[in-house]
């Protein structure tokens, strides 16, 4: 596989090279939070806090729906009045008991760690919020317990179903008073990403476009993503885990100021040489910065730092600061940007985004 630039303004070949129709899902960003919006509230979503405020939140799920767990901490932030912990495992810790609320995620509904850690829940007596589809297991599981269920009408590859199985779980946040979200919100996170998706539609020219234009700075690198705040975290592991999935490509996610104790050596290795003689351009290291208005200021200092170091080790740097007022608002903007670029990067390498072949294969090996 070669990466050829000029495929992503060549609107045959995205067309055509998308059979599963990943650009159409990403695109669809903005009705899933009103979709999700609208399921969570038909299915009394508010009934979560007749019980009060429970002593944890355990967000289980694995792969897309695992980050709804990520997003949901970062959006609480350090102010939040308990924990928020996500478990992408068979396994509910054992300090979990009948005053946490436990919330299971999952775009299939048949996830078999996230059924494993739900049923452990209801065992233990937790109260239990599942998100998933109609008729699913997972809705068998809530309907036995007599939890709440948000069914949601999920379609194609889980993880372009990010924001249907998000919102709900935001919103039932905001109805026990952990993060301050309403319907106005999240009216304004989908105009927001409809912006953003017609920035990046695929008749826009690469030069004007921004997920083109990560995409071109990914190409043909190994990107080690950064987030400089728990919130710009997620939207690096988040980007990493697409273009993995969508791309097929490695990456690296970090977070400042960890990363500046250990990824930054990275800038004296191999992949950090460029031999500017070669006759083909080797793959080299790229530094993704995906900045924050909600930055402490010694991470301040160090993301300085480290820009400076990388540039001076000839490490090529891609600095993206998030857009919006609201935590919501900035985590979409990444979200959206990233999901974007890694589709984009995957069509300019001639890879179909939409199946994972080696998932699949891993799976078939495991079954009985």
């Amino acid at each position: 596989m070669t990466w050829e630039p000029e495929r992503l303004d060549d609107q045959r070949h995205l067309s055509e090279a998308d059979p599963g129709g990943m650009l159409p899902a990403v695109a669809a960003s903005a009705a899933h939070v009103r979709t999700g919006y609208r399921a969570a509230v038909e299915a009394g979503i508010d009934r979560l806090a007749a019980h009060g405020r429970p002593r944890a939140v355990v967000v289980a799920g694995t792969g897309g729906s695992g980050v709804v767990g990520d997003m949901l901490a970062a959006i609480a932030g350090n102010g939040a009045p308990l924990p928020i912990v996500t478990v992408r495992s068979f396994q509910l810790p054992g300090w979990v008991g009948a005053t946490d609320l436990v919330v299971a995620v999952s775009g299939s509904g048949r996830t078999e760690e996230t059924l494993s850690v739900a049923t452990q829940a209801v065992r233990r007596g937790c109260s239990v919020l599942a998100v998933g589809p109609q008729g699913s297991p997972l809705e068998a599981v809530a309907r036995q317990a007599s939890a709440v269920h948000v069914p949601v009408p999920v379609s194609g590859q889980s993880r372009a179903n990010l924001w249907l199985l998000a919102v709900p779980v935001i919103a039932a946040a905001a109805a026990l008073r952990l993060v301050q979200a309403d319907a106005d919100l999240f009216e304004r996170v989908a105009k927001s990403l409809e912006d953003m998706a017609n920035r990046c539609r695929p008749s826009s020219d690469s030069f004007i476009n921004p997920g083109k234009a990560l995409a071109l700075d990914l190409a043909e690198s190994i990107p080690m993503v950064w987030g400089t705040s728990a919130l710009t975290s997620v939207a690096a592991y988040r980007l990493v885990c697409q273009l993995n999935a969508n791309a097929k490509y490695p990456a690296v996610h970090g977070e400042l100021p960890e990363a500046g104790h250990h990824q930054v050596a990275t800038f004296d290795g191999p992949l950090a040489e460029r031999d500017i003689f070669a006759d083909n351009a080797a793959r080299t290291l790229r530094l993704v910065v995906l900045r924050d208005v909600d930055e402490h200021p010694q991470v301040a200092v160090r993301r300085e730092a480290s820009l400076r170091s990388a540039r001076d080790h000839d490490v090529p740097v891609t600095e993206i600061a998030a857009e919006g007022e609201h935590p919501l608002e900035r985590l979409a903007h990444l979200i959206m940007l990233g999901d974007y670029a890694s589709t984009y990067l995957a069509l300019g390498y001639g890879v179909d985004p939409s199946p994972m072949s080696a998932i699949t294969e891993v799976k078939a090996r495991i079954s009985p």
